[in-house]
């Protein structure tokens, strides 16, 4: 039996093939193909299917991340959508939060949010914040704002009624009337999306959702139908944003569930991979083509939020779009092998817009113009011109010199090879600033964690992103270069649901709280593995919450009071136990079906005898260009240990080990660096 994953990222796409009645497990990757993402996928499948790389027939799941909602987000490129609230309440999402994300800064913007003040209409109706009916819901004025949403040509529509969440009944009405009068238009209802408190939160998730919705349900379905006429026939399993798999038809009503589900996977991916080699705090170290992804694995788990913000600016919360939805807790930033280089005041500037994969970087070949770290890279001879991507592409590294030069040596005086140093610098830079705000930022002490790097430039950088931060060990999965790919394969199905209910955490609430949960397990689907819950909780008075995992008897107070306790002092370093606790908000996850496939089959690959081959590479700690060691990964078996400096190819990525680091391949596969430890 058959599992097929992949990832369309901005540059690349990843797969990963598993056969789980062998253990066998192939990966590659292609170049996307940004303006039809499904076009390289199917391209690739077809061409492999050819060849006889395997029968599609013999394919049981196909598991897919995706950055389409993303994408379309971040570039403003969603259907025209509408939005209906309460009357009175139409500026809701303009207003959005006073708190400024930057108090130094005097020219600043708000989010901007995705549709217009001309697109939000009002209808008369209100609940109170306990459900109660303020003002009935006038059904004629209901109809009225449809007829004239009908006549408008909206693709989409959200409607976030104030205090829904406590009361839905209002929403439930708007959408039979939008059912009835346009019944080929999307629609959202904020009440069944997300049925949390905050309006401006739960309006921003509700409408960021019908945004993407139909381009998802067209974009499934295309994409379904192309696989189909391949013989591929499962239906998709989509990768969500907290780290779990749900079905294709739940992922075209809920499409924004699946923002940032490509670096969720490899999140997931980076914990087995630790779990696998005994470490149970790690951070995650996804660097592609176009960005950098950046998560924690605490205690063997993936953090967890109960909500996130889309197109944060300088990872300052409260700077981009909020959305109300469990997501594995990430950073993303404008950093990957074809993020442009420049030079901007006197000094090398990287990121964070990319070249992506069309055109690429200059030493592509396809049209790039502007250097690149990639490009960079190159010149440094950290990558082999003729073995990228396992050959399937040749580099030019004539052609990345001349765009070096004309880019950033020549503007500032510099060599050929202080250029390309220079933009391989500040990308590390760029990057250990995204890490410290991962690590140090929130409590954590990068030198009680291993660094699990992956992406096709992640293994690149690992070493001196961890030497920076005091990381002591990197560890390199076999098949780091499609990360995503085979996080995918170890994802399990999930369902989550979560409500509003505000009480103070004290013996009385016993009942009340067992009542929450009875409610919100009701709406999970048989066949439940296992069942997690947790909570947000705060101290009376406090303005915002922290995200707190219960004990499996949600009634123990004590317990959940310790349980918080301990979660408070990891982010805040202090606890306060005279303060009453208040909790606002309640979830459920649970996790449905078999247990997923195993990460320790290794990638099938046969030596091509490269091993003791050097080239010159760029090292300072070395002196500049030195003669280093390059070793085939396929050859590689566990032994003792090899010291940097080195590099070690495989098709899709290249590990580069520093002086003074110490290289070991494990029984699982996975190359260990213990920086430092060769001194």
């Amino acid at each position: 039996m058959l599992q097929l994953a992949f990832d369309i990222g901005g540059t690349f796409t990843d797969f990963a093939l598993s056969d789980t009645d062998t253990g066998v497990l192939a990966v590659w990757k292609v170049l996307t193909s940004p303006d039809a993402p499904a076009a390289a996928v199917i391209d690739s499948l077809s061409e492999r299917i050819g060849i006889g790389a395997f029968v599609p027939s013999a394919i049981a799941g196909v598991l897919h991340a995706t950055t389409i909602a993303t994408n379309a987000i971040l570039e403003r490129k969603g259907s025209r959508t509408a939005l209906i609230t309460t009357s009175g309440f139409r500026d809701v999402l303009i207003i959005g939060r006073q708190k400024r994300h930057d108090t130094t800064n005097l020219h600043i913007d708000k989010p901007a949010p995705l549709i217009e003040r001309a697109d939000i209409f009002e209808v008369t109706e209100r609940v109170a914040p306990d459900g109660s009916v303020v003002t009935a819901f006038d059904a004629n004025h209901a109809r009225e704002v449809a007829m004239r949403l009908s006549d408008a040509d909206y693709r989409s529509i959200a409607v976030a009624f104030l205090h829904a969440y406590a009361n839905p009944s209002h929403e439930r009405q708007m959408g039979e009337i939008l059912a009835a009068l346009m019944p080929d238009c999307a629609v959202t209802l904020s009440s069944e999306l997300s049925p949390r408190f905050r309006e401006y939160e739960r309006t921003s998730t509700a409408v960021a959702n019908a945004y993407v919705k139909p381009i998802v349900a067209s974009y499934i379905a295309a994409l379904q139908t192309a696989l189909g006429e391949l013989s591929i026939r499962p239906e998709l399993a989509m990768m969500q944003s907290n780290g779990g798999l749900m079905s294709a038809s739940q992922a075209r009503e809920a499409p924004i569930r699946c923002v940032e589900s490509g670096p969720a996977a490899g999140v997931l991916m980076a914990a087995r991979v630790g779990a696998a080699e005994g470490l149970s705090h790690i951070m995650s170290f996804d660097m592609g083509g176009t960005t950098t992804k950046l998560g924690a694995i605490d205690d063997g788990v993936p953090v967890v939020t109960p909500t996130f913000e889309v197109d944060a600016v300088n990872y300052r919360p409260g700077s981009g779009l909020p959305l109300n939805i469990t997501a594995i807790e990430l950073l993303e930033i404008g950093a990957g092998g074809g993020s442009l280089a420049r030079t901007r005041m006197g000094m090398v500037s990287v990121g964070p817009d990319s070249a992506g994969a069309d055109p690429g970087p200059i030493c592509y070949g396809r049209g790039g113009d502007t250097a690149t770290i990639t490009d960079a890279n190159l010149v440094l001879g950290y990558l082999n011109p003729d073995y990228f991507n396992g050959g399937a592409m040749r580099l030019s590294a004539e052609a990345a010199a001349e765009g070096l030069i004309r880019d950033v040596a020549a503007p500032l005086g510099l060599s050929l090879h202080q250029a390309a140093w220079g933009i391989h610098s500040v990308a590390n830079a760029n990057m250990e600033r995204a890490m410290r705000v991962v690590s140090i930022e929130r409590g954590r002490d990068p030198r009680r964690y291993a660094l699990v790097a992956f992406g096709g430039a992640g293994p690149l950088h690992a070493a001196r992103l961890a030497r920076a931060l005091g990381i002591p060990r990197v560890i390199i999965p076999s098949g780091a270069g499609v990360g995503s790919a085979l996080g995918l394969l170890s994802a399990e199905h999930k369902v989550d649901a979560g409500l509003t209910h505000v009480l103070r955490l004290e013996e009385n609430a016993r009942a009340t709280i067992a009542a929450i949960f009875a409610e919100m397990e009701a709406r999970v689907p048989d066949g439940v593995g296992a069942l997690s819950r947790a909570a947000s909780m705060h101290h009376v008075g406090q303005g915002f919450e922290i995200r707190v995992e219960l004990p499996d008897d949600v009634t123990d107070i004590p317990a959940m009071r310790e349980a918080f306790f301990a979660r408070y002092r990891q982010e805040y370093g202090y606890v306060d136990r005279d303060t009453p606790i208040e909790v606002t908000d309640w979830a459920v996850v649970a996790t449905i079906g078999a247990a997923p496939t195993s990460l320790l089959a290794l990638p099938s690959r046969e030596g091509t005898g490269r091993s003791g081959s050097t080239r010159p590479a760029y090292f300072p700690e070395a002196g500049g260009m030195v003669e280093t060691p390059v070793f085939d990964r396929s050859n590689m078996k566990p032994s003792t240990a090899i010291h940097g400096p080195l590099l070690i190819e495989e098709p899709e990525c290249t590990t580069l080990a520093a002086p003074g680091d110490s290289v070991t391949a494990t029984l699982h596969g996975n190359l260990i660096i213990d920086i430092g430890a060769a001194r």
